[in-house]
């Protein structure tokens, strides 16, 4: 355990009713008496006026003490809840430095909470998107990891792993002992099993797309209404809008609430062949936007759609919507050209001179969100980290696959280096600077 005391305000910085002082280190009995001049019941609130170094009263404050290792951190854990103004805030903080305690760092909290083994790295992780959740699903997801729902899981598969290893160091032990088929065959089984919930996990995007936000790619060749349709499916002037082909050359992003989901709209750069060196490189990232989207919405204007399909057409997926913009603009819609109603789940012709076309495409986004987010909230991969040491686990699987039967030896180590990689979800092996980004994205006091 760390012996340094650390405080943070773990409120709003702010005028307000009450203000919430966290406070923990490896023994906090010293700090109590300072403080209060008596010592408190553990985890029970008691009213007491908090002094200073001469005994002035500095405010009355309710205070809970959490003795360790029985505490979020695992060490003392004390609770100051002071009233909210500025000047009792600064005051109980000078007090709290003057007597040894420094300011806590982002997420130093939950770090200790952590690092004293009262959490495994990804339940740390549950503790800030749960900090973090904007709805109801985040919500859910957030308590569900933060109750151990990745840890059980991976805790199940590291078990089937050391099985597995258990089995192939008999091989390497005994070399020269005859291996019945049946137990190669098993290990074989095994690693194909174990090989497809990793690749379940690995391919549902369902987690993320909880936690990030349904991400829609509004894609198309330029001066096709993108920005224009982005502007007025989020309320606002995300990005500009002119006649000038290839006036958005980056990717704009704007969320929209669609009856309780929430969506990210990414506005691209349209998409052509060009050799302005700006616009190519604007092309590859509405590219590659579209490619790792949820959702693709290929815009093509109504009246160039008789003429083929547009570059775009290409990164569309089934599922995907069609919008044939500018429907203003022709005498009457000829609608989508033959073939191209069969590449995509829905078309609709829409018109920013008469925003009631948006309609339709505004239900179908909020049904494909919904659609999009079912099962997230079970999804055991939430972090693009998760995703990364599955899937060199995965590799290292396969690659212990290839030589089960005729070098024992080298599948163990690739076995154990598979485990490796799972350990990692939970933190319990890993680089210092990997935990210095997990915990530096926290609040203050958390």
């Amino acid at each position: 355990m760390s012996s340094e005391g650390i405080f943070a305000l773990a409120t709003p910085l702010g005028r307000g009713a009450v203000a919430v002082i966290r406070v923990s280190g490896a023994s906090l009995d010293g700090l109590i008496h300072d403080l209060f001049g008596r010592a408190l019941s553990p985890r029970l609130a008691s009213l007491r006026r908090i002094r200073d170094h001469d005994g002035q009263p500095l405010d009355e404050a309710l205070a809970l003490w959490f003795p360790g290792p029985r505490s979020f951190t695992g060490e003392d854990v004390l609770e100051l809840h002071l009233h909210g103004g500025l000047a009792v805030i600064e005051a109980v903080s000078g007090r709290l430095m003057a007597l040894g305690l420094r300011p806590a760092e982002p997420g130093e909290f939950t770090r200790r909470a952590f690092q004293n083994g009262r959490l495994d790295l990804s339940q740390a992780e549950a503790v800030a998107d749960l900090v973090d959740a904007e709805t109801a699903d985040q919500r859910r997801q957030a308590l569900a990891n933060l109750g151990g729902r990745l840890s059980q899981t991976g805790a199940r598969w590291r078990t089937v792993l050391v099985r597995i290893l258990a089995l192939l160091e008999v091989q390497v032990d005994f070399p020269d002992e005859e291996i019945p088929a049946e137990v190669i065959d098993d290990v074989r089984g095994q690693i194909l099993a174990l090989g497809s919930e990793f690749e379940a996990a690995i391919e549902d995007r369902s987690g993320e797309a909880v936690r990030e936000g349904f991400r829609v790619a509004v894609i198309g060749p330029p001066n096709a209404g993108k920005s224009s349709l982005v502007n007025a499916l989020s309320g606002r002037d995300v990005g500009l809008v002119s006649d000038i082909a290839g006036t958005t050359r980056d990717v704009l992003t704007a969320e929209v609430w669609l009856g309780g989901c929430r969506l990210t709209l990414c506005d691209t750069a349209g998409v052509r062949v060009t050799e302005d060196p700006l616009e190519v490189l604007g092309v590859a990232r509405a590219r590659t936007t579209a490619q790792t989207a949820d959702l693709r919405v290929l815009v093509a204007p109504m009246a160039a759609a008789a003429a083929g399909p547009p570059a775009a057409m290409d990164v569309c997926r089934p599922g995907d919507f069609l919008v044939l913009s500018k429907s203003d603009e022709v005498d009457r819609g000829p609608g989508a050209p033959p073939g191209w109603s069969e590449a995509f789940a829905s078309v609709f012709e829409t018109s920013m001179a008469d925003l009631d076309t948006l309609k339709g495409l505004r239900t179908a986004l909020e049904l494909a969100c919904r659609e999009g987010l079912r099962g997230g909230e079970a999804s055991v991969v939430f972090r693009a980290r998760h995703r990364q040491a599955l899937q060199s686990a995965l590799t290292h699987l396969y690659r212990a696959l290839g030589v089960v039967g005729d070098r024992p030896e080298l599948a163990a180590e690739d076995v154990r280096l598979a485990t490796r990689q799972l350990e990692r979800l939970s933190g319990r092996v890993g680089a210092e600077e990997v935990l210095d980004v997990v915990f530096g994205q926290f609040c203050i006091g958390k």
